[in-house]
């Protein structure tokens, strides 16, 4: 993959983080890596003082860095901000923080020597990679996972830091960015995947689908509820629902009827958040900044990456609905009242079984942890007075990033219950006509949880059924069977 520092996707960011795609410099890049260095070089040589360059950093940024102690305040200046804590950041994490980290310098406005992002990428290439502890980062710059970072790649390396080099190594939001991309691919997926188990949802609870009728979206122009619809109607195509009289109620209750508003409005803020994050991976994120086009070297915030923060704030609250109404939907496909199958879908009426009813609760638990991590973070105010009063605002963004993907993680295991759920009501309510995805849903999840019949417990064993969805399996064999009636 060739990085430029221009055009870097989450869609690279994955690919180099989860496939191991290596990376490259384009000539481009380090041509204006070259062009900004020497912009510092003039700048230093003028006798400017310059933050984090010919200075301390922080409250200390008014005692002066003597020439000949530059390289030793760059390293000290890495290994002190060495404070992180907690269970390392995955591979992946690491990976994809490399990735960003490179892209960033390779636009030039970091002001450091290519050989320095040619060393990252070797390192992102070739390994070893660093440890980078996952806790300790306010988001106002990654300081301390990318201190990990740095000293770890560094300890390989045959350079040296240079006049601000080892700020600019560590005061961005790198981590908070790839951390961002993955969790953002991953709420993707999750969403297609409930999309999935919902269509499912309504063929076990013999629901009326004139809620799926294209007249909603054109009285309700939003684009994440067309989309939903589309795609609804595509996985219930050929279903038994459509005939006239097929369904069991006038009016089904809203975590059924109210499907498409819900995951259309979960489409749309995630859209938001993907927007936001196309602009950050290829944004200046460091201080200061160096300016080619007129030779300077500013002192900026753009390590302020609040627009980030909040939408991934915003991305959680969209996905909480959508959790909390797929558990809500098992939870009526259990009881017997309202679907007119036995309690619990028990395998017959009147036995002292409990069916997959417990499911309901362990549904229920997993999504009120869910529900809780959608809380926003980015307006914290951790402290005022840190660094002198100077650094007196954060955005959180690798808490935000992280409770994305706990979210996600957690809802991988709502949807794999809510499927199994959906595929024993099906199979108790005998239908002979499944939707084309639908069907093929159906039969996937059979394949790895068998129904349920008379006095046998429950599976205990959902793992693979959570790695179907993780995986994106179960929307694509979904997907193709829906495109395959079309």
């Amino acid at each position: 993959m060739l990085l430029d520092g221009n055009h870097l996707t989450r869609d690279d960011v994955v690919r180099v983080a989860r496939a191991g795609e290596p990376v490259t410099l384009t000539p481009s890049a380090v041509e204006r890596m070259r062009d900004g260095r020497d912009v510092v070089e003039e700048t230093l040589a003028a006798g400017a003082t310059v933050y984090g360059f010919t200075t301390g950093v922080g409250e200390r940024k008014r005692i002066h860095v003597e020439p000949g102690t530059v390289e030793a305040f760059n390293s000290l200046l890495i290994a002190n901000h060495r404070v992180g804590q907690g269970p390392p950041a995955t591979d992946e994490i690491v990976r994809g923080t490399l990735v960003c980290l490179i892209n960033l310098l390779a636009s030039g406005n970091a002001g450091v020597r290519p050989e320095l992002a040619q060393h990252l990428a070797s390192v992102l290439n070739n390994g070893p990679l660093p440890t980078v502890r996952s806790r300790g980062s306010v988001g106002q710059a990654d300081l301390a996972p990318l201190a990990d970072l740095a000293a770890g790649a560094l300890a390989t390396a045959d350079l040296r830091p240079a006049a601000g080099e080892g700020l600019a190594l560590i005061d961005n939001n790198a981590y908070a960015t790839a951390s961002a991309a993955l969790a953002l691919d991953d709420a993707d997926r999750l969403l297609e995947s409930a999309d999935v188990a919902g269509a499912l949802d309504l063929e076990a609870f013999g629901a009326n689908l004139s809620a799926l009728d294209p007249a909603v979206a054109r009285a309700r122009p939003y684009p994440g509820l067309q989309e939903t619809l589309l795609h609804l109607q595509a996985l219930l195509r050929a279903s038994g629902l459509w005939a006239p009289g097929a369904a069991r109620n006038l009016q089904d209750p809203l975590t059924f009827r109210c499907l498409p508003q819900v995951h259309g409005a979960a489409r749309d803020g995630l859209r938001f958040a993907n927007r936001q994050l196309a602009i950050e991976l290829n944004a200046a994120q460091g201080n200061p900044l160096v300016v080619t086009a007129s030779r300077t070297v500013r002192s900026v915030g753009n390590f302020d990456i609040i627009p980030l923060a909040q939408a991934l704030d915003f991305s959680r609250i969209a996905l909480a609905p959508v959790l909390t109404s797929a558990a809500e939907r098992l939870e009526k496909l259990l009881q017997g009242w309202l679907t007119g199958l036995p309690a619990g879908l028990a395998s017959a009426e009147g036995l002292a079984e409990d069916g997959l009813a417990e499911f309901g609760l362990t549904a229920q638990a997993l999504t009120a942890e869910a529900r809780l991590l959608a809380q926003p973070v980015s307006f914290e105010l951790t402290t005022s007075t840190h660094a002198a009063g100077i650094e007196d605002r954060v955005t959180m963004a690798p808490l935000a990033a992280r409770r994305l993907q706990e979210m996600v993680n957690l809802g991988e295991r709502v949807l794999a219950i809510a499927l199994v759920v959906a595929a024993q009501a099906v199979d108790r309510r005998g239908l002979a006509r499944l939707g084309s995805g639908t069907r093929a849903a159906h039969a996937l999840a059979r394949s790895v949880v068998r129904l349920q019949g008379r006095g046998q417990v429950v599976p205990a064993d959902l793992e693979p059924l959570v790695d179907l969805i993780h995986s994106g399996r179960l929307v694509a064999v979904a997907d193709e069977a829906s495109a395959r009636i079309s």
